[in-house]
């Protein structure tokens, strides 16, 4: 039998975890040009602050974003170092660091990108879910490399063709059944 009520360190961890899960989300989101799992992140009001590039209502960053996402070719972020600091049993901010791969074109020549941002949220626990209520990101490094993808020099993949590949919503095989 379940007791009526949860012990606090017992709730802090089962809310910690519903905070990493939103953040890894929030990844996979991103990174599958998924939006209704991106919306899914964020309270209804919440806000946006993406260190520069876009200041405003989360639901205007997410119409902002919305049809570059699927355009977006191979996009990973790998989010770590996540520190949650509760303020209160409904609010914490969370810091984490999100290190992004991006492939990219420019000028018609495609090269590779990797980034180093920091996220710092606010999160809030409304109705039993935890959400991002304010997102402050600021970009802490970036490096430029040459497109040279040879798959270990084909100790990965001798023939790279057979690979199968990630691949944005609904083609990718996370959305298959």
């Amino acid at each position: 039998m379940m007791p009526d009520t949860i012990p606090e360190e017992l709730q802090r961890l089962l809310d910690r975890q519903q905070i990493e899960d939103v953040l890894t989300r929030y990844s996979r989101a991103v990174d599958r040009a998924d939006i209704e799992l991106l919306r899914s992140c964020y309270h209804d009001d919440a806000t946006e602050d993406h260190g520069g590039v876009f200041s405003g209502s989360a639901k205007d960053y997410l119409a902002h974003i919305a049809p570059v996402l699927p355009r977006a070719g191979v996009l990973n972020h790998l989010v770590t170092n996540v520190l949650v600091e509760f303020k209160s049993a409904t609010t914490a901010q969370v810091e984490a660091y999100i290190l992004t791969f991006a492939r990219m074109k420019k000028d018609g020549e495609k090269f590779d990108t990797l980034t180093l941002a920091r996220a710092v949220d606010r999160f809030e626990k409304r109705n039993g879910r935890w959400a991002i209520s304010a997102r402050r990101l600021c970009w802490e490094w970036n490096q430029d490399l040459p497109l040279r993808e040879t798959w270990g020099r084909g100790l990965i993949a001798a023939d790279a063709s057979k690979l199968v590949r990630g691949a944005k919503r609904p083609d990718d095989i996370l959305y298959r059944d």
